[in-house]
C-alpha cells in the first residue's frame, strides 16, 4: 500500500542526489551527446525517485489497459462491431496523442510540477464513467478522459526520469518504461480476476488506483518543482572539447525514419494489444478468461523486454538495439499466424520482448538528436506511439470486420521489416 509519507519520503531523500544534467539548445547544426554514460554509476542516479515514478506509471497504465481488457465483455454488452471497438481504440488514443507534444512543448518553456496528479485526476474521472456507462456514446467520452490523462501524465514524468538519471539515461527511461509495461500487463489479469466475473460496474473499484496515483504524483511534483535545475541548459563538450554537430537537415531525416519505426512497431502491437484475445477466440476457441492470460502473457514479456533495452543501449549504441529489436522481431510474426496455440504462447512471448526493447532506446536517441527539448521530444514520441496504436486499432478493426481477424495477422506479419530503414539512422558513438 502506498502512502503519502512514504512516498514523500522516497522524493525527499533524492532531492540531494544528481548532478546537473545538461544539453545545448538546438542549433543551425544540432549538437548532439553521446549515446552511452560519460562517466561511472554512482549516487547522481536517483533510484528512489525512478522507482517511484515508475511505480506512477504502473498504475497509470495498469487502469488504461483495463479499457482495452474489456473489450470481449463491452462487445457483448453493446453489440459492438470490430470496427467500433477499433473507434473506441482510436478516440482513446487520440486523446492521449495529440495534447502530449503540446504539453511537453510548454514544459520545455516552463516546467508544470503539479499536472502530474492532475492528469491523473482525468483518468479517475474516466474510469467511474466507464464503469456506468449506458451507451457507446458514454463510452467514448470514457475513452477520450483516460487518454486525456494519459497526455498529462507522459511527457512531465519522462522528464522527471531524464532528471534523475544521472546521466544514465537509457537505464532511467528503461525503469520509467517498464513500471507502464508492468501495469500494462496487470490490467488484463486483474480484469479476468474482477471485472468479467462481477461485470462493468466493478470498474469503479481501480479508481481507488486512481487516488493512489494522484497522492504519489504529487509528493513527485513536489521532488520535481526543487529540482527544475537538473535540466539548466549549459555546454556540453566531448573529444577534444569540439561539439558533435549533426545538420539539421539530417536531424529532420532521422526524426522521419524513427517516426516509420514507430509506426512499423505500435500498429503490429495494436494488433495483439486489441485483437489477440478475439483471435486466439476465433481461431482456437478457448474461453473469454483463457484469451485474457495469453494476453497476459505478451504484455508481460513486454515489460520484461522494456527494462531489457535501455541499459543495453547505453552500453552498445541506441542504433544497434533500434535494428536488433524491430528487423529481429520479423522471422517470429511471419510465424505467428501458421501457429498451433502452443507455439502461439511461445511466440506472442519472443514477439513481446523483443519488440518492446525499441521504445526507451529510440526515444533516448531523439533526445540526444534535440537536447534541450526534452518535453516535446517525450511528448512527440509517446503521442506518436499512442497515435499510430489508436490508427492501427481503428484500421485493423475495419479490414478484420471485411475479412477476417486471422487475415490481419498475415497482413501484419510485414510490418517489422520495415526495421530496414535504421540503416539510414547515424551513428551517433562514432
Amino acid at each position: 500500500m502506498i502512502n503519502t509519507k512514504n512516498a514523500a519520503e522516497v522524493t525527499q531523500s533524492a532531492i540531494n542526489h544528481s548532478s546537473h544534467n545538461a544539453v545545448p539548445p538546438v542549433a543551425e547544426s544540432v549538437p548532439v551527446t553521446p549515446d552511452y554514460p560519460t562517466g561511472p554509476m554512482n549516487d547522481n542516479t536517483a533510484f528512489r525517485v525512478l522507482s517511484a515514478v515508475s511505480l506512477a506509471h504502473m498504475l497509470n497504465d495498469m487502469m488504461q489497459s483495463i479499457l482495452l481488457a474489456i473489450y470481449p465483455m463491452l462487445q457483448a454488452h453493446f453489440s459492438l462491431s470490430f470496427a467500433q471497438i477499433g473507434m473506441l481504440t482510436l478516440t482513446y488514443q487520440i486523446a492521449a496523442s495529440l495534447l502530449q507534444p503540446a504539453v511537453g512543448f510548454v514544459a520545455d518553456k516552463r516546467p508544470m510540477p503539479y499536472s502530474l496528479p492532475i492528469g491523473m485526476g482525468f483518468t479517475l474521472m474516466g474510469l467511474l464513467l466507464l464503469s456506468i456507462a449506458p451507451t457507446y456514446g458514454f463510452l467514448l467520452v470514457a475513452a477520450a478522459l483516460v487518454g486525456t490523462g494519459s497526455s498529462v501524465f507522459h511527457p512531465e514524468s519522462s522528464r522527471v526520469a531524464r532528471m534523475a538519471s544521472g546521466g544514465h539515461y537509457g537505464l532511467a527511461q528503461s525503469l520509467f518504461q517498464v513500471g507502464g509495461n508492468i501495469g500494462s500487463a496487470m490490467g488484463p489479469l486483474l480484469a479476468a480476476l474482477i471485472i468479467i466475473p462481477h461485470g462493468q460496474w466493478s470498474v469503479a473499484w481501480f479508481s481507488l488506483a486512481a487516488l493512489i496515483g494522484i497522492m504519489l504524483l504529487t509528493a513527485i511534483g513536489r521532488w520535481y518543482a526543487a529540482n527544475r535545475w537538473r535540466l539548466r541548459p549549459k555546454a556540453r563538450k566531448i573529444g577534444n572539447g569540439t561539439e558533435a554537430t549533426i545538420p539539421r537537415r539530417r536531424v529532420v531525416a532521422t526524426l522521419c525514419v524513427l517516426g516509420l519505426l514507430i509506426f512499423s512497431k505500435y500498429f503490429y502491437l495494436a494488433s495483439l494489444n486489441s485483437y489477440l484475445t478475439f483471435y486466439l477466440i476465433a481461431k482456437f476457441g478457448i474461453t473469454v478468461r483463457s484469451a485474457q492470460m495469453f494476453l497476459f502473457l505478451f504484455l508481460g514479456a513486454v515489460a520484461v523486454g522494456s527494462l531489457i533495452g535501455g541499459p543495453v543501449g547505453d552500453r552498445i549504441g541506441r542504433k544497434a538495439v533500434i535494428w536488433g529489436s524491430i528487423l529481429g522481431v520479423a522471422p517470429f510474426t511471419l510465424l505467428l499466424p501458421h501457429a498451433n496455440l502452443f507455439w502461439t504462447g511461445i511466440l506472442v512471448v519472443i514477439i513481446g520482448l523483443v519488440l518492446s526493447s525499441a521504445f526507451s532506446a529510440i526515444l533516448v536517441y531523439a533526445q540526444e538528436l534535440l537536447p534541450g527539448r526534452v518535453g516535446m521530444v517525450s511528448g512527440l514520441f509517446f503521442g506518436l506511439a499512442f497515435g499510430m496504436g489508436g490508427v492501427g486499432a481503428a484500421v485493423l478493426g475495419h479490414l478484420a470486420d471485411l475479412t477476417s481477424i486471422n487475415y490481419v495477422y498475415q497482413v501484419c506479419a510485414f510490418l517489422p521489416l520495415l526495421g530496414l530503414c535504421a540503416a539510414f539512422l547515424p551513428d551517433i558513438r562514432s
